[in-house]
């Protein structure tokens, strides 16, 4: 299952191991979103070559569409999509969630302590989702790691409710839990995925660290830092994620989800976590913005990296490759002024090959991480 193989000793990095049925992640691990069983403009085959070893989908829009009848007779979401390696799935809370407040007449649903209840975003019927639910699709679509369903309100909400998110957060992965190895046993599963649970709490420390011990007590084989890991204005909360961080056992994954820029990767890695899943390399990807790399990292969390608008003006006469120091060739056949006339006239290349070159940055960062680590310099 997980395995610490190293603990740095300036900070409180680690180097993983996670052992799966579809082969063995080196943790710190950061994972693109295949929200609905793909990431947008590239093929499998493509992620395979970046050498991605996982991707995050999303539990909720895929029993929405294409559902479970027709992934259950592909076999399993891997020969659906024809991706072999490790698959997390989400619990689907996060989107519930949004799918309910985004209704501003209180009709979209509510949440309960039996689960939650929302408007389907493509016809507007009323489902509901359960934590025995999210559980049963998660191992339908066969992945390697699931997440529990839990309550993730916004870090701004009232401390009521935040206490009575945390309570529901606790009850809902008591209930995962038990329909979890109900589910193993009753299913014939010799080799289990592994089963996150989700710490909430917003910026409370205190009701962070009560969440923690909660979810501990059940036992799992990981836990993750709920809600949004930014405050209101976009700072990083790097208090709740090290408190979180501590408080989770040594020996015990520990998943950011959502974290995403490499800034706040690398300080996240520093205080302990080993995982992680954004949508920012792929959808910057998509809106122009490209990821390149100005120095190695040796430890630092800040100016290693930069971002550029490509179309931006500037690179109209810029024959230079895309990416000389890439080592995907169409990143150093195209030119930059060649992707931006692609994205000026929207022709679907400039997203895959923006996407290339972002996903290409994210792997080389967390393996330079790894190495770092490796040689006690992290």
């Amino acid at each position: 299952m997980f395995k610490v193989i190293k603990k740095s000793k300036i900070s409180k990095a680690r180097l993983g191991s996670i052992e799966t049925k579809k082969g063995r992640l080196s943790t710190p691990l950061f994972m693109p979103d295949a929200t609905r069983g793909a990431v947008k403009h590239l093929s499998a085959d493509e992620l395979t070559a970046l050498d991605l070893s996982a991707l995050v989908a999303n539990t909720l829009h895929l029993f929405l569409r294409p559902g479970m009848k027709l992934i259950k007779r592909a076999g399993s979401l891997h020969n659906f999509m024809n991706w072999q390696r490790p698959i997390l799935t989400d619990s689907g809370g996060y989107q519930v969630y949004s799918l309910i407040h985004k209704h501003k007449n209180g009709d979209g649903g509510k949440i309960t302590d039996q689960g939650a209840i929302f408007r389907s975003p493509l016809d507007g019927a009323k489902l509901k989702l359960t934590p025995e639910q999210s559980i049963r699709i998660q191992l339908d679509l066969g992945s390697e790691l699931m997440v529990c369903l839990d309550d993730c309100p916004p870090n701004s909400c009232s401390a009521t409710n935040l206490a009575a998110a945390v309570a529901r957060t606790i009850k809902w992965a008591k209930r995962c839990s038990l329909e979890f190895h109900k589910q193993v046993k009753q299913r014939g599963l010799k080799k289990r995925p592994l089963l996150i649970a989700v710490i909430q709490g917003g910026n409370n420390l205190a009701l962070r660290r009560d969440c923690a011990a909660a979810l501990e007590a059940i036992g799992f084989d990981g836990y993750g830092f709920g809600a949004r890991h930014i405050d209101e204005e976009g700072n990083f909360s790097a208090a709740a994620l090290k408190s979180t961080a501590e408080v989770i056992p040594e020996n015990k994954l520990r998943f950011g989800l959502g974290i995403g820029l490499p800034e706040d990767i690398v300080r996240s890695v520093k205080m302990g976590w080993d995982m992680f899943d954004c949508v920012i390399p792929t959808r910057e990807g998509r809106h122009g913005k490209l990821f390149f790399q100005t120095r190695a990292l040796n430890g630092q969390s800040h100016n290693f990296y930069k971002t550029v608008n490509i179309t931006n003006s500037k690179f109209a006469k810029n024959f230079s490759p895309i990416n000389p120091e890439s080592a995907r060739p169409e990143l150093k056949a195209y030119s930059k002024s060649y992707l931006r006339y692609l994205f000026r006239v929207n022709e679907p290349l400039a997203a895959r090959l923006a996407s290339l070159n972002n996903l290409e940055f994210y792997v080389k960062i967390l393996s330079e991480i790894r190495d770092l680590i490796r040689q006690g310099k992290f």
